[in-house]
């Protein structure tokens, strides 16, 4: 298996839709194809270093995404990442592809100064949630959202 951690690039549009409809999906959500093309331009935009993408790539195809967010914190002088949506191919999970683009969004926030990597996951991810257990600290916090 040649693994590789990689920001996101032009040609890789198709298969980063693809995998990214298949994330949505999963959380029983879509997005129309405005959404798709402004965001696809947004991780690529030089002007927006906020906005990150990074794939896993095995082999010549795209098997996993990653997208994060670093932004300002009140409760903090330094930014904090939020990484937003992660996804691994059904194909290849439990080989160490979500683990592999955690750590690579920790080495971003680490080499950006951005102490806190934190994100949000259903309460029915149990697979993933195997992973996040041994990668990361569950806090007590609830989501509500208008």
């Amino acid at each position: 298996m040649s693994l590789t951690i990689r920001p996101l690039t032009a040609p890789d549009e198709t298969q980063w839709r693809d995998l990214w409809t298949a994330y949505l999906a999963f959380y029983e959500a879509s997005v129309p194809e405005e959404v798709y093309a402004s965001t696809f331009a947004r991780l690529l935009d030089p002007a927006r270093p906020a906005q990150n993408a990074l794939v896993a790539e095995l082999d010549g195809r795209l098997v996993g995404l990653v997208h994060y967010i670093f932004h300002p914190h009140n409760w903090r002088v330094e930014d904090v990442c939020y990484l937003q949506d992660l996804y691994a191919d059904p194909e290849v999970r439990g080989t160490g592809v979500g683990r592999a683009l955690i750590e690579s969004v920790y080495a971003a926030a680490d080499a950006n100064g951005t102490p806190s990597v934190y994100w949000l996951t259903q309460s029915f991810n149990t697979q993933a949630r195997l992973l996040y257990d041994r990668v990361a600290t569950l806090t007590p916090s609830i989501k509500y959202q208008r």
